[in-house]
């Protein structure tokens, strides 16, 4: 009732931030663009990294791709708690709480300290555990081991970069987000080589080497995130001295966040699903769906990119109760989504040669890989209509919604059907699993989308009245 009556007061409560006052499609392509740009190198350095790798051996390539499920689960439950420190952060900026603003982004930042300890328990107990259930060769399984480890035991780089930067985003800084972001990757990059193959009197340590340049990119973002929150970022208070966790905070936070927690790392249990089902079928078939995973990144980044903008502006026009503007950022962010999916499919469908030949691909891989990535592109289109929906159910607080539909595609469509097409087709026509389950599941959204809007955002125009 409150921000009721201070927007029918002069909106007092919105027009201290862009996000309640300068045009919706313009302000999500500004704060947007940053974040894609971004990811976009995010999933440059991880395309480069297995670039890199696969030039060891396939597999060196095989290894990583094996591991990947872990490393996206370590992302997952961070982007996930972040999803609920985005949602309530902007929210509460909406509201104009700036104790619940500085209460968000301090208990958000406790959630990411207990994240690292759980992974730094799995690096050093359970990595080998990981690998040998998933394969027998001996030297995938050390390839394996040698990289994943390092990425969990110094995994406090990757959780604490996202959970800063996370807070940068809830409060419209996107650009500063972008430059910690940058600064990671490039020393990524710079680093893989010299330290996979020895150069400038470094021991060539392999995936050893691949994983040491990919934590110390991470751990140089999070530092520099750590430094824009407390020296920019004026909307948020950083009390470190006497901090309590509060429970209620966390309770909000994970109200959101846990169904995002779930949702992402369904996605971590559909790339071990499908690479539990592909090694049954080659080693080979496993590294083309990991070429495919870095490339699919590639295309998926930006358009995370502009989710995690439109969560923002929903959130923050949700807790100011402006329709309009929900409106405008839905229809905007489903726009610009389907831009970037369309241009990718394109350029994969055109140039899926180049690629796998860019990953010193074999004649076997070749063959498996291309109509993979053909095929699986084709449902690029649909898989961006959900992650726009997807945004506006955490935006509105309804994160069960996104993870109900992310269960539709991995856990009820995807993973039973491609076990069944690898039981009755050859390789190349088992990825039709995946244009399945992204069909279906933009189908659900839409549903769950006009329910949750007549539920909670059409009756915002009659409260504005009251």
């Amino acid at each position: 009732m409150k921000a009721i009556e201070a927007a029918k007061e002069g909106k007092n409560t919105h027009t201290q931030n862009k996000m309640g006052t300068a045009p919706v499609g313009r302000m999500l392509l500004t704060m947007s663009l940053p974040l894609m740009l971004s990811m976009l190198f995010e999933a440059f350095y991880n395309v480069v990294d297995s670039l890199f790798v696969a030039y060891v051996s396939e597999k060196a390539l095989t290894a990583v791709s094996l591991a990947f499920p872990i490393q996206l689960l370590v992302v997952s439950v961070t982007v996930g708690t972040g999803v609920g420190i985005n949602a309530c952060l902007s929210r509460m900026l909406g509201e104009n709480n700036q104790k619940g603003v500085d209460s968000a982004a301090m208990n958000g930042v406790f959630l990411a300290l207990l994240t690292y300890v759980v992974f730094l328990i799995f690096g050093i107990f359970f990595s080998k555990v990981y690998f040998t259930s998933q394969t027998s060769d001996a030297e995938i399984c050390q390839y394996g081991i040698d990289y994943l480890s390092v990425c969990m035991i110094y995994s406090f780089g990757a959780v604490g970069q996202i959970a800063f930067q996370r807070i940068l985003q809830s409060t419209g800084r996107t650009v500063l987000s972008m430059v910690s972001q940058l600064v990671g990757a490039v020393i990524n990059i710079a680093f893989d080589p010299i330290l996979i193959f020895g150069y400038f009197g470094f021991p060539a340590m392999g995936t050893r080497g691949a994983a040491i340049a990919t934590v110390s990119g991470q751990i140089v973002a999070f530092v520099i995130a750590v430094y824009f929150n407390f020296a920019k970022n004026k909307d948020v208070n950083f009390r470190v001295k006497g901090y309590r966790p509060d429970l209620r905070m966390i309770g909000e936070i994970y109200r959101v966040g846990v169904p995002a927690i779930v949702n992402q790392s369904l996605n971590s249990l559909m790339a071990f699903g499908v690479n539990f089902i592909l090694i049954k079928i080659s080693a080979t078939a496993v590294a083309a769906f990991g070429i495919y995973i870095k490339v699919q990144n590639f295309i998926f980044m930006p358009t995370f990119g502009v989710g995690n903008g439109a969560i923002a502006i929903i959130a923050f026009n949700y807790g100011a109760r402006q329709k309009k503007r929900i409106d405008a950022a839905i229809k905007f962010g489903s726009i610009y989504a389907c831009c970037i999916m369309l241009l990718g499919t394109l350029l994969i469908q055109i140039f899926a040669n180049q690629i796998l030949a860019l990953f010193d691909a074999s004649a076997d891989l070749m063959s498996a890989g291309v109509p993979a990535l053909r095929i699986i592109s084709s449902s690029f289109i649909f898989a961006a209509l959900t992650l726009i929906m997807q945004s506006a159910y955490q935006g509105l607080a309804n994160g069960v919604y996104s993870l109900i539909i992310t269960l539709m595609r991995v856990v009820v469509v995807l993973l039973p059907a491609l076990y069944i097409f690898a039981r009755i087709f050859d390789l190349k026509h088992v990825w039709w699993a995946f244009v399945l389950a992204e069909g279906f599941s933009a189908l659900v959204g839409a549903f769950l989308l006009k329910r949750i809007y007549f539920q909670k955002v059409a009756p915002l125009d009659r409260a504005m009245d009251v």
